[in-house]
């Protein structure tokens, strides 16, 4: 009998990666293995997580805004970042997401537009996950285009007072400190605010039946009043959020191979012991051909993250670049993980195994920082010049 491979071995996909980024890579397994895997479960069907001792962990590890320079960071390269989502990832979505919006979209945002009193004030407190950060964007009534929201700031002497709601904030309830965005009479701008501020709140956004390892809430901001030095001041416009969006959706497009994986794993492993007419259902010829598609499926996923990994360490990726990657591995992940649920027939829907957690997740992974429809027409757009949007 010829010897199991696993997937990526088809791929010899170690070969392509540096000494550095593999142990990288199997830092963040052995973690996820050892202490996110056996909880996540019980995480998940309670919905609660222990989100602020799992940040001072992965702090310690050197996981949050671990492709930033300076301030705490580890500084490395975008390939180890993404290799380190992918590991999270095949842990849960939740998981990933908590460090994605730490350190792509929150610590990003002060990093890349933020003052220098900015960046001291709190890069080094959240890279170590002794502080939390959250990212206001999207609102209840605009998602895909944020160029509409209603929160607004307005000037009252050298203070600024912002008003408005926020929507689907991952970490919202337990964040220190909130990156905002809203419009002003100068256009869309950036605001640091500490989420202690008289006016400003959070709510836990309850009955979610995806991303439940995840703290997700709503943020209301009623009169609060910021200093003149709360505001972000290198950046204007929606360049500022969409270029945010752009780092943490390459996360997701490692991410997600990173969950599509972890079924493909399992499903493997479930169909070689599992016994049926008395044989192991791997030996029937329809459960090859679903693993054997899911392998070249997640196989080529994984080459499309890896090149798009190293196209942004040679500073060349494009915003068209990672909506293709986000849009393309969202896509599989997600029919990977609903076909591995069916080889597991009725054990697939159980939490005794990952996919129905992973095929929950995913489906929300499907749709935020960029819906399935918007990566499309960013692609359409792209290979034919013509824009879509209305």
């Amino acid at each position: 009998m010829p010897t199991a491979q696993h997937p990526f071995e088809l791929y010899a996909i170690d070969s392509l990666l540096t000494e550095e980024q593999r142990a990288i890579r199997d830092t963040v397994r052995r973690y996820v293995n050892d202490r996110i895997k056996p909880e996540v479960a019980d995480w998940f069907e309670s919905g609660e997580l222990p989100a602020r001792e799992l940040a001072r962990e992965m702090g310690e590890l050197g996981l949050l805004g671990m492709h930033l320079d300076g301030y705490g960071c580890a500084g490395t390269d975008a390939t180890s970042y993404g290799l380190a989502c992918l590991e999270l990832e095949a842990g849960d979505s939740g998981i990933r997401s908590l460090v994605s919006v730490q350190g792509s979209l929150a610590m990003f945002a002060i990093y890349a537009y933020g003052s220098e009193e900015q960046k001291l004030q709190w890069l080094p407190g959240m890279a170590a996950g002794e502080l939390i950060g959250c990212f206001g964007l999207t609102e209840a009534d605009f998602g895909s285009n944020p160029s509409g929201m209603r929160t607004h700031a307005t000037r009252d002497g050298d203070d600024w007072i912002l008003d408005g709601n926020k929507m689907w904030i991952t970490n919202g309830t337990i964040a220190d400190v909130a990156v905002v965005w809203a419009q002003t009479d100068d256009g869309i701008r950036g605001f640091v605010v500490p989420t202690d501020t008289p006016g400003f709140s959070a709510s836990v956004i309850h009955k979610k039946m995806s991303l439940r390892a995840s703290v997700t809430a709503e943020l209301v901001l009623t009169g609060v009043r910021l200093p003149a030095d709360a505001i972000l001041p290198n950046v204007r416009g929606l360049k500022g959020p969409l270029g945010c969006l752009s780092e943490a959706r390459f996360g997701i497009l490692f991410g997600t191979v990173g969950a599509a994986l972890d079924c493909l794993e399992t499903a493997i492993d479930y169909s070689v012991s599992r016994t049926q007419f008395d044989r192991p259902i791997a030996g029937f010829q329809l459960t090859q051909k679903k693993l054997a598609d899911m392998t070249l499926a997640v196989g080529n996923g994984m080459l499309l993250a890896l090149h798009l990994g190293r196209l942004k360490d040679q500073h060349l990726i494009t915003a068209q670049q990672v909506s293709v990657g986000k849009l393309n591995n969202a896509r599989m992940a997600l029919e990977t993980a609903r076909e591995c649920r069916s080889i597991l027939g009725g054990n697939g829907i159980t939490l005794e195994y990952p996919i129905i957690r992973h095929m929950n997740n995913l489906e929300s992974v499907f749709t935020y920082e960029g819906t399935n429809e918007i990566h499309t027409l960013v692609v359409g757009e792209a290979v034919t010049g013509i824009s879509a949007y209305r």
